[in-house]
């Protein structure tokens, strides 16, 4: 079984596009994957048109070699843009191989270790203002299955944060923990700005609120300025969304930079390669949690990650909280269900595209910025959108 074609189509999500990618083997079957990069997809979609040439024609059920091929051979790799167009093909050759095994994806990577995978609810905030508007609206996340939420509550904030930004900042956790009670964890955003100091300042005044972990508290690429403070913070650290392989993976882990590393399964190269650095990560007894704000069908790679690997946390979330075609562009993904997600049993990855749907939503051009004046976490009203309106 060969690959005849890899196709693409940019699907338009709000704040953001979603990129499905299809490859086409010459016996008809199609497989689903997603190389989805927020403001890059232009970028992707030539990248993408790039490997093409070179697997069309190979073995669709290879996937070790074709992985090899496209992340070895070439003289140019690493990096997002070369993981998450391997991450788009090899997601989908995944999904060949289950439908033509006629077995779910997990069960083609040695079965389960659990049967769900608990989740945690991100993008609720985006465009609350006022703390009243903060308490509803993860009120309104809870009353929907959530039992955990992800938020950053630091608004603008550069790299040495003022007093009054994390008073504003404790102010908001403090009101969730009083509202929420203590049977929903609370996950802090950092989004990868503060200097170590101001980090280790705002970990010590989070302490009395028992959060699950700080995530990014200062950018990525610095694993020893991370260690500092993983080393002195009363909390534990996550970090590793933007790693794109094992080695930049193992980094973090030899430097002891976190308690909870983050591979996203669109960015690191696909699902194999997750999955290897989960097992890496096993081995510094380091538990893992997805990241993972992105389409529906890199939510279904995800969860094969999530009951495939022992070292499993929890897993990102973006839905409910996202455009209403999200479950209609794509047919059969799960629901959450008392804080979980359950992978699906159907051979492959078990989804399905709808192309009328997607011609709906066509490729519009946005440049998400997370801290300027125009920010998506500030103006961006994911409820608004949720319930079909826009701002």
């Amino acid at each position: 079984m060969r690959i005849a074609d890899v196709r693409w189509h940019i699907c338009n999500a709000g704040w953001r596009n979603w990129v499905f990618v299809e490859v086409e083997t010459d016996t008809g079957r199609v497989g689903l994957g997603e190389a989805t990069i927020e403001g890059r997809e232009l970028t992707i979609s030539g990248h993408l048109e790039d490997l093409k040439r070179v697997v069309v024609g190979r073995d669709a059920l290879a996937i070790s070699g074709l992985r090899r091929l496209l992340s070895r051979d070439p003289f140019w790799t690493g990096g997002y843009v070369a993981g998450t167009g391997l991450a788009g093909i090899e997601i989908a050759l995944w999904d060949i191989a289950g439908k033509h095994y006629g077995a779910p994806v997990w069960q083609l990577l040695g079965g389960k270790v659990r049967d769900k995978a608990k989740v945690y609810g991100n993008g609720w905030y985006f465009g609350a203002q006022e703390l009243p508007e903060w308490v509803d609206r993860a009120g309104e996340t809870v009353e929907l299955g959530y039992r955990a939420l992800k938020f950053d509550p630091f608004g603008r904030a550069d790299l040495s944060p003022e007093q009054d930004e994390i008073d504003r900042a404790v102010e908001i956790v403090d009101a969730l923990r009083r509202n929420l009670g203590t049977t929903v964890d609370l996950l802090v955003e950092g989004h990868g700005r503060f200097d170590v100091q101001g980090a280790l300042r705002i970990a010590d005044r989070l302490e009395p609120y028992r959060c699950l972990f700080f995530e990014e508290p200062v950018p990525p690429g610095n694993a020893a300025a991370m260690a500092r403070v993983a080393a002195k913070a009363p909390m534990p650290i996550a970090a590793g969304e933007r790693t794109y392989s094992r080695l930049e993976a193992k980094s973090l882990l030899d430097s002891g930079a976190v308690h909870v590393l983050q591979p996203d399964v669109v960015h690191c190269g696909g699902i194999a390669e997750t999955l290897a650095i989960a097992a890496m990560a096993e081995t510094y007894f380091v538990s893992i949690a997805p990241h993972n704000p992105n389409g529906p069908i890199a939510t279904a790679a995800s969860l094969v990650v999530d009951v495939v690997a022992p070292n499993f946390m929890i897993q990102e979330m973006l839905a409910p909280w996202d455009v209403p075609w999200r479950n209609q562009v794509i047919h059969g993904g799960s629901e959450v269900l008392d804080g979980y997600l359950s992978p699906s049993d159907e051979p492959g990855l078990g989804l399905e595209l709808d192309y009328d749907e997607l011609a709906r939503h066509p490729f519009e051009p946005i440049d998400p910025s997370l801290w300027s004046s125009d920010s998506i976490m500030e103006v961006v009203d994911l409820h608004a959108a949720h319930r079909g309106k826009s701002r």
